[in-house]
C-alpha cells in the first residue's frame, strides 16, 4: 500500500509482555496474562489512534506469535504490509507491577529473536519509506544485537537519504546492552541523524554526564525552573546541532501510585514549559515515554509550528497513558483535548 506524504514509518521489535494481575510478584501466584508492546509498535498503535497513517516495521517469527502481532497491530489501524517475517522466537518481557514502596521490575527474554537476527539488506527500505514523511525508531533497536544495530543505521541512512524528517527516543535500557557496543557512543551516532528527539530527564543525564537538576513536584501547583536545564540544552545542541526538536519529559514518583508529570521543549534556541499533572492512582505507567512521543508527532503533522501546542498535547497524551492498562496509550485526540481544557 503506498502510502501518503503525512504518513510516519516506525520501526523496533514488537514484544509479548506478561505480568501477574493483582501486583503479585513475578515469584508468586499461577497465572500470567499477556499483552503486545515495545516502544516503537506502542508510538505506531497511539498514532493509529488519533488518526494518523503510520506503518510498523519489524521481523517476527512466521508462526502463530509472530501473525498474532500483527494482527492485534492491523486490529488497531496499524499498516504491517511491510512486516518481515523469520526467526523462530517473538521475544518477551516479564513486568512486575510496582506497589505502595515497592518499585517496578522489568526481566527481558529477548536473545535470539526474530528480531535479534535482522541483518542489512532484509528489508527493502526504498519500498518501505516511499511516499513516507516521518522515520521514527529508538535506542532499544542498537541495543538488541550487533546484527540488528547494523540494521538499524541502514535503514537512518537511507530515510535520512530521501529526506525523511529523523524521529528518535533515546530509550536507553542498561539491561539490554550485552553484546560489546558502548551504550552512550551508540546512542550519540542515532542522534547524529535525529532531527526530533524524545528522551526522560534521567536520559539526558546519562547521555550528558551532567549534575541531576531536582524535580520536587507533589502536586499540579509545582513551577519549575526553566533556567536550571538551559545548561542541559544548550549543551545537548552544541553536541548534535542537527536537531530541531528536544522534547523531555520529568517526573516525580512520589509514590507507586501517585506521579507528577511535566515535560520541556526546546525548539531552534527555545525553551517551553508547561503545566504539571499531578496523577494519583496510576493504573500502569509503561509506555508513557512512547505516548509523550506519539503527541509529538502528531502535533507537529496536524500543527506545524506551533511548538506550545506541540508540547501541550504531547504532554496530556503522556498523562493519559497513565489510566490505561497495557503498554498502548488508547486516547483519542477527543480525550487529550478535554483534558489539555481542564
Amino acid at each position: 500500500m503506498k502510502m501518503n506524504k503525512n504518513s510516519i514509518v516506525t520501526f523496533g521489535e514488537i514484544l509479548l509482555r506478561f505480568s501477574k494481575p493483582d501486583h503479585l510478584r513475578l515469584t508468586q501466584g499461577r497465572d500470567l496474562y499477556g499483552n503486545y508492546g515495545g516502544s516503537e509498535a506502542n508510538v505506531a498503535v497511539s498514532l493509529a489512534t488519533l488518526g494518523d497513517s503510520v506503518e510498523f516495521v519489524s521481523r517476527v517469527p512466521q508462526s502463530a506469535t509472530g501473525r498474532a502481532a500483527c494482527m492485534k497491530l492491523r486490529e488497531m489501524g496499524v499498516d504491517t504490509g511491510n512486516m518481515l517475517f523469520g526467526g523462530d522466537r517473538l521475544g518477551a518481557y516479564y513486568f512486575e507491577e510496582a506497589a505502595a514502596m515497592r518499585n517496578s521490575q522489568v526481566v527481558y527474554d529477548r536473545n535470539f529473536s526474530s528480531f535479534y537476527f535482522l541483518e542489512p539488506g532484509m528489508i527493502d527500505w526504498r519500498k518501505v519509506l516511499d511516499g513516507a514523511k516521518v522515520f521514527h525508531t529508538s535506542g532499544i533497536t542498537t541495543a538488541i544485537s550487533q546484527q540488528a544495530a547494523d540494521a538499524t543505521f541502514e535503514a537512518l541512512a537511507i530515510a535520512d537519504e530521501m529526506g525523511l524528517t529523523m524521529s528518535f527516543d533515546i530509550n536507553y535500557r542498561k539491561n539490554l546492552w550485552k553484546y560489546g557496543a558502548e551504550p552512550r557512543a551508540t546512542l550519540s551516532r542515532m542522534l547524529q541523524y535525529s532531527d526530533v528527539v524524545f528522551a526522560d530527564y534521567i536520559e539526558f543525564e546519562y547521555l550528558l554526564q551532567l549534575p541531576p537538576v531536582p524535580f520536587r513536584a507533589v502536586d499540579g501547583t509545582y513551577q519549575i525552573d526553566v533556567d536550571l536545564y538551559r545548561p542541559w540544552f544548550d549543551e545537548i545542541h552544541r553536541r548534535f546541532p542537527r536537531c530541531r526538536k528536544w522534547l523531555m519529559g520529568i517526573r516525580n514518583q512520589v509514590s507507586s501510585s501517585h506521579h507528577a508529570l511535566t515535560a520541556l521543549l526546546w525548539s531552534d534556541g527555545e525553551i517551553l514549559s508547561t503545566r504539571v499533572y499531578d496523577i494519583p492512582g496510576i493504573v500502569d505507567p509503561m509506555g508513557v515515554g512512547d505516548a509523550f512521543m506519539a503527541g509529538c508527532l502528531h502535533a507537529s503533522l496536524a500543527w506545524p509550528g506551533n511548538d506550545q501546542l506541540c508540547l501541550d498535547y504531547s504532554l496530556a497524551a503522556a498523562a493519559l497513558k497513565n489510566s490505561i492498562p497495557g503498554d498502548c496509550n488508547l486516547s483519542t485526540d477527543e480525550e487529550i483535548w478535554a483534558l489539555m481544557n481542564r
